[in-house]
């Protein structure tokens, strides 16, 4: 009786293992935004499995086909056949960022979840038309940021919440490079990245959302009550539809945040500062912290590698979809990133106006 149980205790183990194991299924909506390679090296390394890829430009399919490995047939042109001929578990959308609700209105009815590459949407509008469409559907819309997996940006948070530094008073973030032309983004990123329509603006929704997204984390979801911005145009022959330069300062309650977002840089940088009552902290990059607790004493320590599932995307996202994690109070909900398109579309009104915007 003993080696019955034991043995089906052993059995057991192994299917959990072996389904925690299983790869999730994704269908790609897009090839035009350069992050894809990231999800096309994991499906390389089979951390993923991409069941298939809509895109109208079938020169993207030859390139990516070429570059990965990728069946052709995985690929197609229309995302609607697509989800009805194949059933993923999520879609992952790498289309221009104004693409994103039409993603949406495909996948919601299906009752298919989306990741989308930040920001939400190209305009508070469509942010909202995504909302009431996850809503109406019972989906998960999550946003994806680069800086969400960062180790030193998740220390600050803990620290911040075991009030190291007391109550936070100014968070400042930069976020930007030499410019997307000029680090060698492909052209069909570009087409669209620099286009007002497309991207909702230039260096402020590529950049600004950032900033946006980390003061809404680290305030648990406060709104702001007011958005100042100003925008910069310093590369007009490189990029004459779109700023390439903007500054928001966003007033909480007892707080302020200033984010500086740019193409212009003489280097990339991604940072967050936060001042508190009572230390400082500089998250200087992904990994190394500075922290600063009395005058004197000043520490640069790396921070511990983040637990899993919340130290990537993918595993995040599967563990989301498996109700494993809540994810209303993290950088990719729904929740926090209507705030951030609220922030987003305040500085555009502020540049467009020329005055504070009261929200």
């Amino acid at each position: 009786m003993k080696n019955r149980l034991f043995l089906i205790v052993i059995l057991s183990c192994l299917f959990l293992s072996a389904s925690a194991q299983k790869a999730l299924k994704v269908v790609v909506a897009g090839l035009t935004h350069d992050h894809v390679h990231g999800i096309l090296n994991k499906y390389g390394k089979g951390e993923v499995d991409i069941i298939g890829i809509a895109e109208p430009d079938k020169k993207l399919w030859e390139k990516y086909s070429k570059l990965y490995n990728i069946p052709k047939g995985v690929f197609t042109d229309d995302l609607k056949k697509l989800l009805t001929a194949k059933k993923p578990d999520a879609v992952l959308d790498y289309s221009a960022v104004a693409l994103h609700v039409k993603t949406v209105e495909i996948c919601a009815p299906m009752g298919i979840s989306i990741m989308v590459e930040k920001p939400l949407a190209a305009t508070l509008e469509q942010a909202k038309r995504i909302q009431a469409l996850a809503d109406q559907h019972k989906i998960k819309v999550l946003t994806n940021y680069e800086t969400t997996w960062y180790p030193s940006y998740k220390e600050v948070f803990d620290l911040v919440n075991a009030d190291s530094v007391g109550v936070i008073r100014k968070m400042v973030v930069h976020d930007g490079h030499k410019g997307p032309k000029e680090i060698g983004c492909s052209e069909a990123f570009l087409n669209w990245l620099t286009d007002p329509v497309l991207n909702g603006a230039g260096a402020l929704n590529d950049f600004g959302c950032y900033g946006a997204n980390l003061m809404t984390w680290l305030l648990k979801g406060q709104r702001p009550i007011a958005v100042t911005a100003i925008a910069r145009h310093y590369k007009p022959a490189v990029y004459p539809k779109v700023e390439d330069d903007a500054t928001i300062l966003v007033e909480y309650p007892n707080a302020t945040g200033q984010i500086e977002a740019s193409w212009n840089w003489p280097f990339n940088i991604k940072d967050l500062e936060v001042f508190g009552s009572t230390g400082y902290l500089h998250a200087i990059d992904r990994d190394n912290l500075n922290v600063r607790l009395t005058e004197d004493g000043n520490k640069t320590k790396k921070s511990p590698p983040l637990a899993s599932p919340n130290e990537d995307f993918i595993p995040y996202l599967n563990a989301v979809l498996n109700k494993q994690i809540d994810d209303s109070h993290d950088q990719a909900s729904l929740q926090y990133n209507m705030i951030v398109m609220e922030i987003l579309d305040a500085a555009k009104r502020s540049i467009k106006e020329g005055k504070r915007i009261v929200l």
